[in-house]
């Protein structure tokens, strides 16, 4: 972590953010998931292979499906190939990778229980090993249809974080924003956002994060059909009142987002996380509008595309600002 800040901080700190004071490094990774490695458990333990397969993205899931799929058929067609051609009829016997190959696909149409039957097994062990890999490919089916349904039917929030928050004039002062908007057609409802942050502080000489809540000027929407611009107004309660661009940028800072939400067709509470690092944080600049209405009037344009663009901006001055 960077340089700590020094100044006494009127806000009381928080002891509910789940992470203690001595944690290093960000603690809310991009993705919402905290930035924590487990020791002192084998990675058979550690890790929730359930909850990794659901994490992936869409590519990477189907990439390791795909993947593993080849190299168990592989494996099996190496177990025949040793085996012997001779125990399997119907295979083209004319060169080594004719015989590889039919082997191959003898191994995927019995994984699949296609079985179309040019190719058959003869004698005890072949047909052992057969037997055996039919049986694994029905679990192995069976366990990926499971992992397809749960990331079909998972509940989800589906929102789009910008990528840097800003600090902004608000009203006659200064605020922190930062934006949000649902990137695909689910209705969500009874929205409400809890934001903390982590501000490194000095204390005795050792660096130590202290935890804030953060009071934001709108907290719950009822619906969430456009982006929403969440805003912490920089008062004396704040604990950033008295920052300047300076402090920003040489204090460790990591405001920590959660946004609940109701999706109405899973009739599920759905919840997201994100958060924003001092370099991250964009000082005197404001977002710019990313929705406006059709070319007929008849819609709105909502364009996510828009969702990090910002104009820079003259702040106006405060009591507390050290600049």
């Amino acid at each position: 972590m960077a340089r700590g800040f020094g100044q006494k901080i009127r806000q009381k700190n928080t002891e509910n953010s789940g992470f203690g004071s001595n944690a290093s490094g960000r603690f809310i990774n991009k993705d919402g998931l905290p930035n924590v490695k487990r020791r002192g458990v084998n990675v058979f333990n550690r890790l929730s292979w359930y909850h990794t397969m659901l994490n992936l993205s869409t590519f990477r899931f189907l990439s390791y499906l795909v993947v593993a799929y080849i190299l168990i058929n592989l494996v099996f067609a190496m177990i025949y190939y040793l085996i012997g051609v001779e125990h399997l009829t119907g295979i083209d016997k004319s060169d080594p990778l004719n015989e590889f190959i039919d082997v191959f696909f003898f191994s995927s149409q019995t994984f699949t229980t296609v079985g179309y039957g040019r190719i058959a097994p003869v004698g005890f062990t072949a047909s052992l090993v057969a037997t055996f890999e039919a049986f694994l490919g029905l679990l192995t089916f069976a366990i990926a249809t499971g992992l397809f349904y749960g990331r079909f039917s998972r509940p989800r929030a589906y929102l789009r974080f910008s990528d840097i928050a800003v600090i902004a004039p608000f009203k006659h002062s200064r605020a922190l924003m930062f934006r949000l908007a649902p990137f695909k057609n689910n209705a969500l409802t009874d929205a409400d956002v809890i934001v903390s942050t982590a501000i490194e502080v000095i204390e005795n000489g050792v660096p130590k994060s202290n935890f804030y809540s953060l009071k934001t000027h709108l907290s719950k929407i009822n619906t969430l059909a456009l982006n929403w611009t969440v805003v912490h107004e920089i008062k004396e309660d704040s604990p950033f009142y008295g920052f300047s661009e300076d402090d920003f940028k040489n204090t460790d800072i990591e405001i920590i987002v959660q946004v609940r939400a109701f999706d109405e067709v899973f009739s599920n509470t759905v919840v997201q996380r994100s958060s924003y690092v001092s370099a991250e944080i964009v000082y005197g600049a404001k977002f710019t509008p990313m929705y406006y209405p059709d070319q007929h009037d008849q819609t709105t344009i909502l364009d996510l595309d828009k969702i990090n663009d910002y104009q820079k901006t003259d702040l106006p001055a405060t009591a507390g600002n050290n600049e």
